[in-house]
């Protein structure tokens, strides 16, 4: 049996990584119980006197909750990091920003090191291996691709292995905004190379072979073909999707009948009431008040660095919603908090919807049958790995945390993954797979054989570019698995969906070799 980390160690790659830079993972910060307020600057206004909003996306969202009442929070994220007028992801070049790297807001994983890319490419190579070599129907796909160096890497790895390589029919793109996707498009095909456009997508060409790369808006745009064997990877796209936050309050009785009824016989009826109830309520987004001297109640002591106040806040519905009467009941998880009050919880149903596509793509379902079973979802990202994720809420701005209710459309806004969530949603999606993990980052990619891949092109740096080039290699593989407190081999999580196979084998990374 051949090891992994001989199949990485020896897979020849030539590139030395580059260098890039990481920011640990922040905290959950809308504690429990945080509803005090703390001095600070007041509202910005207009020379004639109205509220000035902070952004062109603050000032529509505030004119819309004005019509409509306080709207979900997911809604807000939504709107904020992919709406059309300003948003984080769909506005930023028209804005002259770049969201990723050093001079951006945050900073991947495969923007440390080459070879966390790398090592996603070897674990598609070792899933093809395990399942049989196809010869053909292989398709690559990644939804949140970034600015596609973690495709980019995969690819170049990918290349080193000809009969998978040749067994790829094409590689498809998931990406909402326009600007990412020439960017990606720059990247994988080359600059200036030649794109068309059809009902699937947008269509090019990669450089590093004849193999089609396919972008679209939406997964679902994607065929699933009952002979397929997707190969999926999601990293740091779960964190973004939208959240739906509650909180179990106590309703007090309401009379029934608030006075007596007088009735022939000895026994009048007497007015009757019900026992306190627990219920779900929704925590909404609504605007500041106007001229309001404090912060939101939702903003941390850690993110309170003075200046204008938040251009919104975040509150409790003071009575149910159409979400809160629904999806607090979808899982039996959630449903178990319902005796509990005060008790938190956030909900991700784009966070189901992809994962159940995925399941679907990999083990077939009843409304898109497959041959075999085939293929493999890896998702990598931040949470907790056997807990719901509450007060994770977060905003970044130039690699500091500020609050998520400020500058809309400027501030980057992710949230903890419910990895539970994601693997109940797949296996009620279809029959026909199982998941491994969570495990930590760490684990994974020390499974995979990172220190393997690291020495090797350590020693080949220290041969040619100098003990420094050395140095730097090591120092970025070093963050990828570091398991301190903040760390991001402790933090981040690796979750795979695979073909259902009864236990008989674990993939590698997750206990498991080729």
């Amino acid at each position: 049996m051949r090891s992994i980390a001989t199949l990485v160690a020896r897979q020849g790659l030539r590139t030395l990584p580059k260098t890039r830079l990481s920011i640990p993972t922040a905290p959950s910060f809308f504690q429990r119980g945080s509803r005090s307020f703390s001095a600070t600057t007041a509202f910005r206004q207009t020379e004639d006197g109205g509220r000035k909003w902070s952004t062109p996306l603050a000032k529509q969202l505030a004119e819309a909750i004005n019509i409509t009442g306080p709207i979900p929070l997911a809604s807000y994220m939504r709107m904020c990091l992919t709406g059309d007028i300003g948003g984080y992801y769909t506005g930023a070049i028209e804005q002259g920003r770049d969201q990723f790297g050093r001079k951006g807001d945050f900073i991947t994983s495969p923007e440390i090191s080459q070879v966390f890319g790398e090592l996603i490419g070897i674990w598609f190579v070792a899933e093809w291996m395990s399942q049989g070599r196809p010869k053909q129907g292989v398709e690559l796909i990644e939804v949140g691709p970034g600015r596609g160096t973690l495709m980019d890497d995969v690819l170049r790895t990918i290349r080193n292995f000809k009969d998978m390589a040749s067994a790829i029919d094409a590689v498809y793109m998931v990406e909402a905004s326009a600007e990412l996707r020439t960017a990606q498009k720059n990247l994988l095909c080359g600059e200036g190379a030649q794109s068309t456009e059809s009902k699937a997508g947008h269509h090019s060409t990669s450089k590093y072979s004849d193999l089609p790369v396919v972008w679209t808006e939406t997964i679902k745009s994607i065929p699933q073909k009952p002979d397929s064997t997707p190969f999926i990877v999601a990293h740091e796209f779960f964190d973004a999707l939208p959240i739906h936050a509650f909180q179990v309050v106590e309703v007090q009785p309401t009379q029934k009948n608030p006075s007596p009824v007088s009735t022939p016989g000895p026994n009048p009826r007497t007015p009757s009431t019900t026992s306190p109830s627990l219920q779900w309520r929704e925590m909404v987004v609504a605007p500041t008040p106007s001229g309001s001297t404090h912060q939101s109640l939702a903003t941390p002591k850690a993110e309170q660095q003075g200046g204008p106040v938040p251009d919104f806040q975040l509150t409790l519905s003071t009575s149910s919603t159409r979400h809160s009467l629904y999806l607090p009941k979808t899982s039996s998880r959630y449903r178990a908090l319902k005796s509990t009050p005060n008790a938190l919880i956030e909900v991700c149903p784009d966070a189901s919807l992809y994962a159940s596509d995925f399941a679907a793509r990999i083990g077939g379902s009843p409304q898109y049958p497959k041959y075999k079973p085939s293929g493999a979802a890896l998702i990598l990202d931040y949470g907790p790995s056997d807990t719901i994720p509450v007060n994770s809420l977060r905003g970044i701005k130039q690699h500091q945390r500020v609050s998520s209710f400020s500058e809309p459309g400027l501030v980057d806004l992710s949230a903890d993954v419910d990895f539970l969530a994601i693997a109940e949603s797949a296996m009620k999606a279809s029959e026909d797979v199982e998941v491994h993990g969570p495990v930590q980052q760490a684990d994974f990619l020390e499974g995979m054989g990172i220190k393997q891949r690291a020495d090797m092109l350590a020693k080949r740096a220290g041969q040619g570019q100098g003990n420094e080039k050395k140095v730097e290699i090591e120092k970025a593989c070093q963050r990828l698995v570091d398991r301190g407190p903040n760390g991001m081999g402790k933090l981040y999580k690796a979750l795979a969906i695979l073909p259902e196979n009864s236990g008989r084998r674990r993939p590698v990374g997750f206990g498991g070799d080729i």
